[in-house]
């Protein structure tokens, strides 16, 4: 394993740091109100400034409805991609994703029984906000707790296991999408079938965003201190044992790591694929397989592509919005391909 520098890292980072920058301000000035660059910018000053009762209710809007989007759009992207990148690792699988492991799949059970239990329960505005995002984090807790205990084999994570385990566990749970969806009342069939496309228009409320932030920080850090026991169980989990790597701890440590960050953007995006399968291999190829690297370098890879394909999403169409998860789908299958192609090749 080659040595790291700080100052390398860093310099990585703010190079990615600085492309997220850009595709933020981009997506700030395109949408269905299209503004100026120096209109944005003297506002934006202004409201670092306090003074905020200065700026133009047109660019009010855009900074009270766009903005929150778009930093939604960064936390689905990092996160999708940071758990893509983990569990690749984890399984020496590079078609391992957040998705085949059916976490998507269980949120999408948990949000669909919230909204049939919401009706039937007396709750405030403030708890009825979070509750169906609440019902998706849990929903995606339970298919991944299944998932995991049908991996394993005699104690220990099977890797092939696992995957067969994820894909039944997916299609057992998309017939009872479908079973659920037919229960819904009409007015909320349409919002849910948008959701399970993937979407960003429900940006959470506070609390529910310092929960979301919360939550990445303290997740991403433990994935990223088990960065160098991830190098070494790419060279197998005997190796790995044999240089002094405690296996089952870091299977298990990342494993609910990476599936926590999982729940938590699924629950307030919905299905967001190919995120977390392709940008990790782009990453990859530009950075090298040295996961102290490669998972900031994922984490800023997710955000700029989930908020770039929300921008296309938003203007694409106007006035109408087209889901996130289509656009992701559309730019990724061909991606997908000429990266298995060139694997191939």
């Amino acid at each position: 394993m080659r040595p790291l520098t700080v100052g390398k890292l860093l310099m990585q980072s703010a190079i990615l740091a600085g492309v997220l920058f850009c595709v933020m301000v981009v997506a700030l000035k395109f949408g269905a109100i299209h503004v100026s660059l120096y209109g944005l910018g003297r506002d934006l000053l202004r409201v670092l400034l306090g003074k905020s009762t200065d700026i133009s209710s047109e660019y009010s809007l855009i900074l009270n409805l766009r903005l929150p989007r778009i930093l939604l759009g960064v936390f689905v992207g990092a996160s999708l991609s940071v758990a893509g990148t983990s569990f690749q690792a984890l399984l020496r699988n590079p078609l391992a994703d957040p998705y085949v492991l059916g976490v998507s799949s269980g949120a999408a059970v948990g949000s669909i029984l919230a909204l049939l239990v919401e009706p039937r329960l007396a709750l405030s505005p403030e708890i009825a906000a979070v509750f169906t995002p609440f019902g998706a984090f849990l929903g995606a807790v339970v298919a991944i707790t299944a998932v995991y205990f049908l991996g394993r084999r005699e104690g220990r994570i099977d890797s092939t296991t696992l995957l067969l385990g994820g894909v039944i566990t997916a299609s057992l749970l998309s017939a009872l999408i479908t079973l659920l969806l037919t229960m819904l009342p009409s007015s909320n069939f349409r919002g849910m079938a948008y959701w399970l496309m993937g979407e960003l228009s429900a940006v959470p409320s506070a609390p529910l965003a310092w929960v979301l932030r919360t939550g990445f920080l303290i997740a991403a850090i433990v994935i990223y201190m088990t960065a160098s026991d991830l190098n070494l169980l790419l060279s197998g989990e005997k190796e790995a044992m044999h240089l002094g790597v405690d296996v089952r701890r870091v299977r298990l440590v990342v494993y609910i790591a990476a599936s926590a960050l999982t729940g938590l953007a699924v629950s307030v995006s919905g299905s967001i694929g190919y995120v977390g399968l392709l940008v990790p291999h782009v990453m990859r190829m530009i950075y090298g397989p040295d996961h102290r690297v490669l998972l900031p370098a994922a984490a800023f890879g997710g955000a700029i592509a989930v908020v770039f394909a929300d921008t296309i999403a938003r203007t694409i169409a106007v006035p109408a919005e087209l889901p996130v998860g289509a656009v992701t789908a559309i730019f990724g299958a061909p991606l997908f391909i000429y990266l298995l192609r060139r694997r191939l090749a």
